[in-house]
């Protein structure tokens, strides 16, 4: 069966070609210089941008992978969660071309889709089967969104926590520009962490009481504000005397790392699964991988460190998973009915 994917929920278009579970091809056009002046994503800006450009990169899908339209079995995009304006380009991109060919449609939760990725084989790979088998508990960490899942295959997600304010890419952009850095900020904050001590700030960690697996990233930021213009202080204030940027993104991050990992670590043990995930463009971050795997390990469990390429927004991970539910057998006749969401029930 061949599944084509699309998705277009923020500023990466994408299309992808799954079939019998590998991935034949995933283009994705990136659109940070058109939002880096803005040191975000401008809503109207990306949904034109997915315009221009989504034939372009299925073309390109398609040329990779080798196959025609024609061939195509079904046809997946993400409806949920998003910018909206964004998602109704890729999703009416995907509704036509599924109806113009007759071939099923399958609606999906850009959360899952993420979260199903864990189980995809790297880039490139001949293995068609599972990198890792459910039950696990995921973490996904990414820009718009932080939450904590325990996944037991295609439908079958259940979040567990989340972050109650930021999401952590969020929170890497917002230090980022606190310390002069460029967007995006979150490879600039570990670049920048890479000389810096970890120990140099003793920011916070904090955990959310009576809701065992929430975090939050607002008080930590404003520590970062303090701790790099004083108390009370605008953030356009000057850095304080003897500031080392360094130390400050290196403090940061391990701050951010060592809450995450924590309550995935903690997670997985108080659900009895065998193995932790990491997803979510933030999950190409090295330190977050290199904690994951020193403290997961250390209590016996399996770490999968989703291949980068599948961390950050595609449409490899959106087909796969309407390929998973297909062969599971799950209905396809009402999705064309499902329209975009900013929001989904996962997030």
């Amino acid at each position: 069966m061949l599944v084509l994917g699309v998705e277009s929920s923020c500023d990466e278009t994408a299309v992808a070609l799954v079939e019998d579970g590998r991935v034949l091809a995933s283009a994705v056009r990136s659109q940070i210089e058109r939002h880096a002046p803005f040191g975000g994503v401008v809503p109207d800006i990306a949904a034109r941008a997915h315009s221009e450009v989504i034939d372009l990169v299925a073309d390109e899908a398609f040329r990779a992978a080798g196959r025609a339209p024609a061939q195509v079995d079904a046809v997946a995009a993400t409806r949920a969660p998003g910018l909206v304006n964004c998602l109704v380009v890729g999703l009416s991109w995907g509704k036509g071309f599924a109806v113009a060919r007759d071939v099923p449609f399958v609606a999906i939760d850009h959360l899952e889709a993420h979260v199903h990725a864990c189980t995809l084989p790297p880039p490139g790979s001949d293995d068609a089967g599972p990198a890792v088998a459910p039950p696990l508990v995921a973490l996904l960490a990414s820009g718009g969104h932080t939450g904590l899942y325990r996944y037991d295959g295609p439908g079958q997600v259940r979040r567990l926590g989340r972050t109650v304010d930021d999401a952590a890419g969020e929170a890497f952009d917002k230090v980022a520009i606190l310390l002069g850095l460029p967007y995006p900020g979150g490879p600039h904050v570990e670049a920048a962490a890479r000389g810096g001590d970890p120990r140099a700030y003793a920011f916070p960690r904090a955990r959310v009481k009576r809701r065992k697996y929430d975090v939050s990233f607002s008080g930590l930021k404003t520590a970062v504000l303090y701790g790099t213009r004083g108390r009370n202080q605008p953030k356009e204030a000057p850095l304080l005397p003897g500031t080392v940027v360094a130390d400050v993104a290196a403090s940061f991050q391990e701050a951010v790392c060592d809450l995450l990992v924590d309550v995935t670590v903690e997670a997985a043990l108080e659900e009895g699964v065998p193995a932790i995930a990491l997803g979510g463009g933030v999950a190409c971050n090295g330190r977050l991988r290199a904690l994951a795997r020193e403290r997961g390990e250390a209590q016996g469990l399996r770490v999968v460190l989703t291949p980068p390429a599948y961390c950050t927004d595609n449409a490899a991970m959106v087909a796969a998973l309407a390929a998973a539910r297909l062969r599971a057998g799950a209905p396809a006749d009402d999705e064309l009915s499902r329209f975009a969401e900013a929001r989904s029930e996962l997030a």
